[in-house]
């Protein structure tokens, strides 16, 4: 389901509700697994384009799948799952990178979601899902972050440490769901925790797993997550 108002728009300046957020203590969405990207052939050139006149419809009659999408980020609507994400703690997304990564971003073809816009800004980078075939108008289905470049993102200042291991750890999560990672969970210090699967976690260097603050569950795969409701107050294992 989309909604058309607040869209990502073409504003590029920051505002209300367009910077990327930090961890904060209470939201959570569902989430989708990644698979691998490749390059299809045939997709155009990243445009500096923008649209002036964001609430228009674009015509959509004729456009299949495989039909690179629009670069026109005033075109997109944003689907109430994308909505969620934007709220919920540790995924740095915002209405301002979306409309980056549709400009100017890579454009690639994944077999599992579709199209995916990439843009890396400071070491980090931001994919956004679209479709623009099965609605009646463009629409931005999710978006997520990746760590490119753990050096820049340290020292480029947009983030902290906190933020680069949360990032991380929630990649190594959604890569592989039913895939245990304590080796790449163990380096990392998380102490703002960011929601999955309704738990709020949190992991210490050293531990292999990570840890919800409110169920005292331990975790080593996103699957086992999900697979378990968060009772917050009561101790899990």
């Amino acid at each position: 389901m989309a909604s058309r108002q607040g869209g990502p728009g073409n504003d590029d300046g920051p505002g209300t509700g367009t910077t990327e957020r930090r961890t904060a203590p209470h939201a959570a969405s569902p989430e989708t697994d990644r698979g691998a990207s490749t390059a299809r052939p045939g997709s155009p050139e990243p445009s500096a384009a923008v649209s002036e006149n964001p609430s228009r419809t674009p015509p959509s009659r004729g456009r299949t799948p495989e039909d690179p999408p629009l670069r026109d980020p005033g075109l997109y609507a944003l689907t109430d799952h994308f909505r969620e994400r934007l709220q919920q703690p540790g995924r740095y997304v915002s209405t301002r990178t979306v409309s980056d990564a549709i400009r100017a971003g890579q454009l690639r073809w994944n077999q599992t979601d579709g199209w995916r816009f990439a843009v890396v800004r400071d070491g980090i980078r931001f994919v956004v899902v679209v479709a623009d075939t099965d609605t009646n108008s463009p629409v931005v289905v999710t978006a997520w972050t990746e760590v490119a470049d753990r050096e820049s993102a340290l020292k480029g200042g947009r983030f902290d440490p906190v933020d680069v291991d949360t990032i991380a750890v929630r990649t190594a999560l959604s890569e592989s769901s039913s895939t245990p990672v304590p080796d790449r969970i163990r380096p990392r210090s998380i102490t703002r925790p960011f929601v999955v699967g309704g738990h709020r976690l949190e992991t210490e260097p050293g531990d292999p797993h990570v840890r919800c603050v409110d169920c005292g569950c331990r975790f080593r795969s996103k699957s086992a997550i999900t697979a378990r409701s968060c009772r917050g107050g009561r101790r899990g294992r």
